[in-house]
């Protein structure tokens, strides 16, 4: 249902919403970002650009995201995706290169429980300043530094902000690093107008505002599996590793990497589950900077980018086929190791071995082939405080 702004004759087609989510999420301190904890099955940067673009018909909406996950975030729905710079003004910089409308409304996903009366009181006032601000009053005594100052006279400064596009753009040019539009745009000496803005417009930045936060409802149930699979001939006087577990043999694996079959299947069964692809796409074979590389450390990218996507890895499974080496000695020691890189205890981590029966390539003692499963769910942010 469109909000009864629009109803009310008043013309959006003329503003672009934007959402800025490409924060690291460092104060935050979950091992998910906040802008990816689920709300149901939705990401929470998803929930706020579905509630604003439910309530408001906007010319366009953009999410601001990181860089290296704007192709993942593309597949969650019809919204533009911009990758994020290297600060909230970077990004926001890179966002206004895909706007043509005259007024730009900015918000951050972060302050994701939405008051549309709110709202609309910024958007209603559009053409009487550059920049459309709602601020909240201050009752509490306020120090700055060991200097009592007059709180009659502080704002708590909130999003969204609506800017002229073209005022917000020549202001954010500067090299000093502005926190938000209004004061980007007041240092060019352009107009802003305060309104009222919102107790509920509460912005989620450390774990304790979750509790401040009514809107947020818990992650789905969900599961998710995932299967990988990888295959490596040997290659004479190569060190061979598997799981990240050193090999005695006289040949390792011909790979570009270090040829770590059993990591290979793994990354692509958890990604696989997470839907972000493969391993190729992430360590393409063709880049120079993965030749020879450690795959447990390429393990440890994964693993990071999935518990930062909102996932926790549930368990693996995996099973690899080797003519040669035995492995069998080895096993206990890889189930550690990967127990270890997944942050799991060992028995959700299981590691078999077989021969090929002499069968095929691997029989042949020509190389090793492995198998992996593994299986996620949504990260638990209502429980879990790691």
């Amino acid at each position: 249902m469109v909000y009864q702004i629009v109803t009310q004759g008043k013309d959006l087609d003329d503003i672009t919403l934007v959402l800025l989510a490409a924060g690291s999420s460092t104060r935050f301190g979950m091992g998910a970002k906040k802008q990816w904890l689920y709300q149901g099955d939705k990401p929470l940067w998803q929930k706020v650009a579905d509630d604003f673009n439910g309530a408001f018909d906007f010319a366009k909406v953009i999410v601001v995201g990181a860089r290296e996950e704007i192709d993942y975030m593309q597949l969650f729905g019809d919204y533009e995706v911009v990758a994020g710079g290297n600060s909230r003004q970077g990004s926001l910089r890179n966002a206004l290169e895909k706007i043509g409308t005259p007024y730009v409304l900015v918000n951050d996903v972060a302050r994701c429980c939405l008051d549309l009366p709110m709202i609309e009181r910024v958007i209603s006032r559009k053409k009487e300043a550059d920049c459309i601000v709602p601020t909240l009053g201050v009752v509490d005594t306020l120090y700055v530094g060991e200097e009592a100052v007059d709180r009659d006279r502080a704002r708590l400064i909130q999003t969204p902000q609506l800017s002229r596009t073209e005022t917000l753009r020549q202001a954010i040019v500067s090299e000093t690093d502005y926190t938000d539009e209004s004061s980007a745009i007041r240092a060019a000496g352009g107009s802003v107008l305060f309104v009222e803005g919102s107790s509920h417009a509460h912005k989620l930045t450390r774990q304790a505002d979750l509790a401040q936060l009514p809107c947020l409802i818990p992650p789905a149930s969900d599961t998710f599996t995932g299967y990988g699979i990888d295959i490596h001939p040997f290659e004479e006087g190569k060190e061979m590793k598997l799981c990240g577990v050193a090999i005695e043999s006289p040949f390792g694996f011909k790979a570009h990497s270090d040829g770590d079959v059993g990591i290979h299947a793994l990354i692509d069964a958890l990604m696989g589950a997470a839907g972000m692809g493969d391993i190729g796409e992430l360590f393409p074979d063709t880049d120079a900077a993965y030749a020879g590389a450690d795959s447990v450390t390429l393990l440890d990218t994964v693993v990071t980018r999935i518990h930062h996507a909102g996932f926790t890895i549930r368990n693996v499974d995996m099973t690899l086929l080797a003519q040669v080496p035995r492995l069998l000695p080895y096993k206990a020691a890889m189930r550690e190791k990967m127990a270890q890189h997944l942050h799991l205890p060992l028995h959700r981590v299981n590691i078999k071995a077989t021969t090929a029966e002499k069968l095929g390539f691997v029989g042949r003692k020509e190389g090793v082939t492995a198998h992996a499963v593994a299986t996620l769910g949504y990260f638990d942010w209502t429980k879990d405080p790691a």
